[in-house]
């Protein structure tokens, strides 16, 4: 039967080069440049699940003065929790916050975010404040938490390109990002073992992930399969959310338009070098120097993520500024050189001028022959007039 369901997940149709996915939502960053490589639908609000554990996550992060401190699972940490996904915790059990925090993101239990949102705030509404204060800090328009856990409620929502946001906030957090890129953990009593949800879509359907290495999952009736990832290949750091595919078929569709995506813009695109350190960007003519040439070269690599199929040569570089450069001109920006590719401008490079250039008073006087031919002239006269007579 496995193979069967594996099967039939290889023949759901994919357009690739239309990136016809299965999420209604969906944004894809070039993390090295915080640049949106793809989007779909990213501005419209939407029920996002257990993406909502990514704020619980942080917040409780930013909260906890030590994460190894021990506290006790209280009843409010598993009140009402029937339709929710737990991570296995006991009424009375002892944890440490470090446990319940990997217990919220790897397993997307409930009972970790509830319990430690009574610690930290003495309720789950109390700390949903808190979330919402945190949403505001970030300046969020469109995001609005009613609880810890994601369940489907009204008031509870965000948008793909808000939990961005709010993911890529969250990732400069060492802890969080420890967390959130691990597959598998142990809590500290050795009682249970938590695996990332993600994890356990690979390994039920038998799906290779090439490129992801941190992730946190989410479901629910409304919200349908939600997922975010971070994933790393060849140099380049991508991050990609995906709410509302459909939640009622048998295959994991949102850890397929996760491959889908990635495949696609990893195979089709790549950086490319369209200037080199030390290039010469550009060359003027010089006056009043022992140069006859001045070569303005780059002081730095610049690059561009771009299709395979783009090269150096589909590149036209402008310059505007000075066309010659005098001994006598000041240090400083002389020009800019605009690197366009059909007609829009991808770069702009300020050309500087460093005093580069060496005095030569021959090149000054042939270089300004209008002036000193009659200086010339007018002092061999003087000297003429001056030369003593003969007796």
């Amino acid at each position: 039967m496995k193979y069967l369901i594996i099967f039939l997940f290889l023949l759901i149709p994919i357009n690739i080069n239309a990136l016809e996915i299965n999420s209604e939502h969906a944004i894809l960053y070039n993390m090295n440049e915080d640049m949106v490589l793809y989007e779909k639908d990213a501005d419209t609000r939407t029920y996002i699940a257990s993406l909502t554990k990514i704020m619980t996550t942080i917040v409780a992060i930013e909260n906890i003065d030590d994460i190894n401190e021990t506290v006790t699972i209280p009843y409010e940490g598993l009140e009402g929790l029937w339709n929710a996904s737990v991570a296995g915790f006991k009424l009375g059990q002892k944890a440490t916050y470090k446990d319940l925090l990997y217990g919220i993101l790897l397993p997307s239990g409930a009972d970790a975010a509830k319990t430690i949102a009574y610690y930290i705030a003495g309720s789950e509404e109390k700390y949903v404040d808190l979330m919402n204060q945190k949403a505001k800090d970030l300046g969020l328009t469109n995001t609005h938490f009613a609880n810890t856990t994601g369940l489907d409620i009204d008031n509870h929502y965000s948008t793909v390109r808000e939990i961005s946001i709010i993911l890529k906030y969250a990732l400069q957090n060492e802890i969080f990002k420890e967390i959130y890129t691990t597959n598998t953990y142990t809590t500290s009593d050795n009682s249970l073992t938590f695996k990332s949800v993600f994890s356990n879509y690979l390994t039920r359907y038998g799906i290779t992930n090439k490129y992801i290495y941190g992730s946190k999952t989410g479901y629910t009736t409304l919200a349908g399969y939600c997922l975010s990832t971070i994933a790393h290949y060849n140099g380049v750091e991508y991050m990609l959310i995906t709410t509302n595919a459909d939640g009622t078929s048998n295959y994991p569709l949102h850890v397929m338009d996760a491959n889908m995506i990635y495949d696609y813009y990893i195979n089709n695109y790549h950086y490319l070098n369209i200037v080199n350190k030390n290039d010469t960007l550009i060359t003027l003519d010089t006056k009043n120097s022992k140069e006859d040439k001045l070569e303005i070269k780059s002081n730095e690599t610049i690059s561009k993520y771009l299709k395979n199929n783009i090269t150096k040569e589909d590149f036209v570089f402008d310059y505007k500024g000075l066309d010659t450069i005098d001994y006598f001109t000041k240090k400083g920006q002389i020009g800019t050189l605009d690197i366009k590719r059909n007609n829009e401008v991808l770069e702009t490079i300020p050309i500087m001028y460093n005093g580069e250039l060496s005095f030569s008073f021959i090149s000054l006087y042939l270089d300004n022959l209008i002036i000193s031919l009659p200086i010339t002239f007018i002092l061999l006269i003087l000297l003429l007039k001056l030369r003593p007579k003969k007796s």
